[in-house]
């Protein structure tokens, strides 16, 4: 009987360190990604005259939202051809070099996690953008799995938290920001209703400078996301004030970033659809 006793202890022992050996693979994934690996050959590419030209960057060495980015892409296809812009699609960082970028009028981290550039390519970014060039940044892109300060300071000005884990999807109703650009809130409603997995950051954005489109009430959805023994206190929300999508000029060009675009619903949404749209008409054709 003692001997029974003792192996189904020891099994139970090793099982509940096989798990706690995946969960914490999981959630170093999350947080760094792997594994990483840059590439580095430029590609052909054949930009098209008289059609501003958008790269749609969908690369993951994190949590990959594959829902959203496989949704995202003939949406993103269908406001090429609506617009008159042409897309690159890739998850290939061989294009971010200063010769190539130059010739976009936006890039778009599509719910991209975790390291994806290399240093060098890095700085190309950087360059490009403080030089005239247009970042945006959806949802994923906003985690904590970049390990860039750069990122952090211009797309985001905050850096993220978590989000809840009792209620990762949750209705709230997107409110228009009192001072929010009238551009680019074009025929996108006033106030709508979505669910959606909500970031919580450490900071408002607003204190940094961060131009608000979006909130919803940080005070009507559950932050709880208290993991015991790795993350137990992670209880804490951002306050009635919580912003889901923002932009700034940085240099001479400009970056917008929302936390909406968790699944494919997203793209099913007309006023997120819209937004987008307009976010990129401004940076395309350099709409006011």
């Amino acid at each position: 009987m003692k001997k029974v006793l003792k192996i189904t202890l020891w099994s139970i022992l090793v099982v509940v360190l096989l798990l706690g050996g995946l969960f914490a693979g999981f959630v170093y994934k999350v947080k760094n990604g792997f594994p990483v690996f840059y590439e580095t050959e430029k590609p052909t590419v054949s930009f098209p005259a008289n059609q501003p030209a958008v790269l749609l960057f969908s690369k993951t060495t994190g949590f990959r939202h594959s829902g959203s980015i496989d949704a995202s892409k003939p949406v993103f296809t269908d406001l090429a051809k609506k617009n008159n812009w042409f897309i690159y699609e890739t998850e290939e960082g061989g294009i971010f070099n200063a010769e190539q970028l130059s010739q976009f009028k936006t890039v778009i981290f599509n719910n991209s996690t975790g390291r994806v550039l290399n240093d060098q390519q890095q700085k190309a970014l950087e360059q490009y953008v403080e030089n005239g060039g247009n970042l945006i940044g959806i949802h994923g892109s906003g985690d904590n799995s970049h390990h860039w300060d750069w990122y952090v300071t211009n797309l985001l000005g905050t850096e993220f938290s978590h989000h809840s884990l009792k209620m990762p999807f949750e209705k709230a109703d997107i409110l228009l920001d009192s001072q929010a650009d009238s551009v680019l809130t074009s025929n996108v409603s006033k106030n709508w209703n979505r669910a959606d997995e909500w970031y919580v950051f450490f900071e408002n954005p607003r204190k940094k400078g961060f131009n608000i489109l979006y909130t919803i009430n940080g005070e009507s959805i559950d932050p709880t996301a208290n993991i015991p023994l790795i993350a137990s206190n992670k209880n804490f929300g951002m306050g009635k004030d919580h912003p889901v999508a923002w932009h700034k000029n940085i240099g001479k060009g400009k970056t917008f970033y929302t936390s909406m675009g968790h699944d494919k619903t997203a793209w099913k949404d007309p006023n997120f659809v819209k937004l987008i749209e307009n976010v990129l008409k401004v940076m395309n054709d350099g709409r006011r």
